[in-house]
């Protein structure tokens, strides 16, 4: 199927009149109806594609936006818990991984993984250390460098509340045959191929905004930050 040729050309028809008796909005399954968000074809080529297959398609674009829901309510439920940011969040994992696998973490490892500033990673380690969550030490190999790990008491914490609970995932992709898993790896890797952004006008039109944005994006960061601790 050609995505991104149209089914019809010209403008997109108008949009229906509302009806007075019809239910206020549409149910959370019909936002992703595959016909209601594109029912001219303007954005997917749909010919040769029976409705049968459309309606199972639509079914896969649910299950992934019920899956995106999921994953945000644990997000923000790990981060109400933990009262911690995101960054913060994901700067907790990161040493936790690190912990697990005997790496060495470093602020600059850290700054990398997160994409933010050196100046940044500081100001969320000043910030972590003092909320008792991780502990700056010597580098054991380079006098330069420290070596940032995360205290027993907020590993244990996270382990076993928010990484318990993201560990369930495991079970249901367990609960899969070996060929299905394959199926599965190759469906969500070619999604992300066709989500990709390289080459896209508009996004990169876009990036240079984004760049000029980049320290007040850093200062609403420190600001939740700020928000969590009090």
């Amino acid at each position: 199927m050609a995505a991104d040729r149209h089914r019809h050309s010209g403008a997109p028809r108008a949009a229906r009149p509302a009806d007075a008796s019809a239910p206020d909005g549409v149910k959370a399954s019909a936002v992703y109806d595959i016909e209601a968000s594109d029912p001219d074809g303007m954005l997917l080529d749909r010919s040769g594609v029976d409705a049968d297959a459309i309606r199972q398609i639509t079914g896969v674009m649910a299950a992934l936006a019920e899956l995106r829901d999921a994953e945000q309510r644990l997000a923000e439920a790990s981060r109400r818990y933990m009262k911690l940011n995101e960054t913060d969040m994901r700067a907790l994992h990161y040493l936790i991984v690190c912990a697990n696998t005997g790496a060495v973490a470093t602020p600059g490892g850290i700054a990398q993984h997160l994409g933010i500033s050196t100046a940044s990673t500081t100001k969320l380690l000043d910030r972590l250390e003092r909320a008792g969550h991780v502990v700056r030490a010597p580098h054991p190999s380079d006098r330069r460098a420290l070596a940032i790990s995360i205290t027993p008491e907020t590993a244990k914490a996270a382990m076993e509340t928010v990484g318990r609970q993201q560990a369930r995932r495991f079970h249901a992709a367990a609960r899969l045959s070996a060929e299905e898993r394959d199926v599965v790896i190759r469906f969500l890797r070619d999604m992300t191929q066709e989500l990709r952004l390289d080459g896209v006008d508009w996004a990169e039109e876009g990036k240079a905004g984004v760049a000029g944005d980049a320290t007040a994006a850093e200062s609403v960061t420190r600001t939740e930050a700020d928000g969590a601790e009090r």
